[in-house]
């Protein structure tokens, strides 16, 4: 039969009073902390925020706050309080990280388990204990055991207390125990801390964070810290009109997700990029330390050892001098009559010296002194921030009405409401579309605002007219943006290419180094079937390895495009060229160029005399080579040729008698064979050797030529 802690704890509670542990709460009641309103918020487009909560404090006081718990990270990273008025910011406390199951095994009563009264009471043997089972009684508690009783047919098991009371051994059953009271103060006020713990175990997604200001009087203090925020978007709306200049109206969108409501902060919108990370601070980090074991020696008889010779003269040296300057100080006493007392080296110094230890102090102070002076001031952080939007790096929007907005709510803040200056324009890219361009408007920003990035809603005539986008914008500056289908212009494309022309040819140290221009054009056919004149944008990709000829330079040049400003009459095909052309270079060994190619090489245009000569001059080489290895395969021909037939005379001769007409015939046959064999493996071997030569000579004259 198991009983429930709960019964119990509300015993303990009710029957004890105060303890020293709910004397130190009701002293932390007694001075409450106070609120620090939330005063300052700045928002980053990179997933953070700055906030800023300022107020006053009197005398030696805590302020709370409250943070969900993946925000302690956050706060323990950046967060820095300030005393303003001559006190100084002390400790910041806050709920620790660890498992609660961990930090409930520190206390003396271990509540982890959920244990049942008897296991609570086991856990405090010894210990002086007043309950109440019908009548008071008093002891020391002895344990807990279980008897099993019969109950009509059926055997239950029960719980009995053993005390220890001034009149004996007690035995009392535990369902009768109406009332326990733990007699030891200490250790009632420990089950109390565990029974807290518990409770707050329950909310481990809050957190509390205690902030201390020591001083004195009434005066001013701050609390700044970086918290994990959305990223606050921004939306525009643009009205054209044919006889007005464009209105833009800009919105940001900003959402509070924090624990508390804003009222009345001063709020500022920062676009920019602050490197900014996570560490995990929050969460307690244990390592793992290897376990020592003592090492065990059997007894050993002490060691001794022989001491250095050099060593060894150096004290006895040093021994007679000690000896000699106590013998002249002792003459010296008898002489004067006085007592000298050993000066340490500081005294010896002189007047105007200071202790080590007084020294150290007064270092500690001057540099806490120049640590003091200069304290860190979040203002001149922000201000920061501030300034380098002026050199382009941030950029922000000071919202100068208090901004209030509830917590887990959103709201749209109205940041631009001027006029802008716009030219409609069709933008045409066939990638895009491969018949019809867009609408699009020439965006200038002439406001002094830096326009962040987002979508923009146009409205033209009145009425919707689609949606665009566009990218950071800072004043002065100018983007297109495109929001609808231009139907009323269509565009079509011709692509013409031309053969390959030879520009120049060179020869260097024997390579052939050939020059070829390609040439391209696109030729594009503009119909505008309004009633108006239209200012068309043609978009062609950028090829850097393709120079522009016709036009000769583009209206506009992007990262990757071309654009062209067309005149498009209604009613009026119109036509833009485009003209590309490209060098093409290629290096060919000379030597490795056939015949055929080196004579259509020869019937270019743009290539000098000297570069013919050369490549004549190899080419008659290369021919004296050709024809003198084709003399050498001749020969090799003839001489497989008649290896062939001593073959089939020697398989003959085997099945002839040697003393017949015809093996006589067959003998003098193949000595003639072999005369000419040898004449012809002399004539190969020469026409090798003029090959040889001749090569060489080519292979010289290749690599010594360089001719342009």
């Amino acid at each position: 039969m198991r009983h429930s802690l709960l019964p119990l704890s509300l015993a303990i509670s009710v029957a004890l009073g105060p303890t020293l542990g709910l004397q130190k709460l009701h002293a932390a009641d007694a001075a409450k902390p106070g609120a620090l309103p939330l005063k300052k918020i700045v928002l980053f487009n990179s997933g953070v925020g700055f906030f800023e909560h300022a107020g006053e404090v009197t005398g030696d006081a805590s302020v709370d706050l409250q943070f969900n718990v993946d925000d302690i990270n956050d706060l323990l990273k950046s967060l820095v309080p300030q005393d303003l008025g001559g006190g100084r910011a002390s400790t910041v406390t806050y709920g620790s990280m660890d498992p609660i199951t961990k930090t409930l095994k520190t206390f003396a009563i271990d509540l982890t388990q959920n244990p049942t009264i008897a296991d609570l009471l086991g856990q405090v043997r010894g210990e002086l204990a007043e309950l109440d089972a019908g009548k008071a009684m008093k002891g020391t508690i002895l344990g807990v055991e279980k008897r099993k009783h019969r109950v009509e047919k059926e055997i239950i098991e029960e719980e009995y207390l053993n005390l220890l009371t001034d009149e004996g051994l007690v035995s009392v059953a535990l369902p009768s125990v109406q009332r326990i009271r733990l007699l030891n103060p200490k250790l009632d006020a420990e089950l109390r801390q565990a029974l807290a713990l518990l409770a707050t175990g329950r909310s481990n997604d809050k957190k509390n964070v205690s902030l201390r200001f020591l001083g004195e009087g009434k005066r001013p203090v701050r609390v700044s810290y970086i918290q994990e925020s959305p990223v606050w978007k921004t939306s525009y709306r643009l009205v054209l009109d044919e006889e007005k200049a464009p209105l833009l109206q800009g919105w940001a969108i900003v959402e509070n997700t924090t624990e508390e409501d804003w009222k009345e902060v001063d709020l500022t919108l920062v676009s920019g990029r602050p490197i900014s990370f996570v560490m995990n601070l929050y969460q307690p980090l244990y390592i793992s330390r290897p376990l020592v074991e003592p090492e065990l020696f059997a007894s050993l008889r002490p060691q001794t050892y022989g001491q250095d010779m050099a060593g060894a003269d150096r004290d006895f040296a040093e021994a007679g001098k000690q000896a000699r300057e106590r013998q002249i100080d002792s003459l010296a006493r008898k002489a004067t009559g006085a007592a000298t007392v050993p000066m340490s080296p500081m005294a010896k110094s002189g007047a105007g010296t200071i202790d080590v230890g007084a020294a150290s102090t007064f270092n500690s102070y001057a540099n806490g002194r120049r640590a003091n002076e200069k304290s860190l001031s979040l203002g001149d952080g922000v201000q920061s921030a501030a300034e380098a939007s002026n050199l382009g790096e941030l950029f922000q929007y000071e919202i100068e009405t208090p901004v209030a907005l509830p917590r887990q709510q959103s709201a749209m803040l109205p940041i631009v409401a001027e006029t802008v200056k716009g030219e409609k324009v069709s933008i045409y890219n066939a990638a895009v579309h491969p018949k019809h361009p867009l609408n699009g408007l020439r965006l200038t920003n002439s406001t002094k605002l830096h326009l962040m990035q987002g979508p923009i809603t146009v409205f033209d005539a009145g009425s919707y007219a689609g949606d665009a986008q566009i990218e950071d914008l800072p004043p002065g500056t100018e983007r297109l943006m495109s929001y609808a289908v231009d139907l009323d212009t269509e565009v079509a494309q011709v692509t013409h290419g031309k053969p390959s022309e030879l520009v120049s040819m060179k020869v260097q140290r024997g390579v052939l180094q050939i020059s070829n221009k390609q040439s391209r054009e696109h030729i594009y056919t503009i119909k505008n079937s309004g009633r108006k004149e239209k200012r068309v944008l043609i978009e062609y990709p950028l090829d850097n390895t393709w120079k522009l000829t016709a036009p000769e330079k583009p209206t506009e040049k992007t990262r990757d495009r071309y654009r062209f400003d067309v005149a498009a009459l209604p009613g009026k095909p119109t036509e833009l060229k485009i003209a590309e052309e490209q060098l093409v270079y290629t290096a060919i060994a000379i030597t490795d160029i056939d015949d055929a190619s080196l004579a259509v090489y020869l019937r270019g245009k743009n290539i000098s005399d000297e570069v013919r000569k050369a490549i004549a001059d190899v080419r008659s080489r290369n021919a004296a080579i050709i024809q003198l290895r084709t003399q050498h395969a001749r020969i090799e021909q003839q001489i497989n040729i008649i290896s062939q037939e001593q073959t089939r005379i020697r398989q003959n001769m085997q099945q002839l008698d040697r003393n017949s007409e015809l093996y006589q015939r067959y003998v003098k046959k193949f000595g003639e064979q072999e005369d000419l064999v040898e004449k012809l493996r002399a004539e190969a071997m020469t026409i090798q050797e003029q090959i040889d030569t001749v090569t060489r000579e080519l292979s010289d004259f290749v690599g010594g030529l360089n001719v342009v």
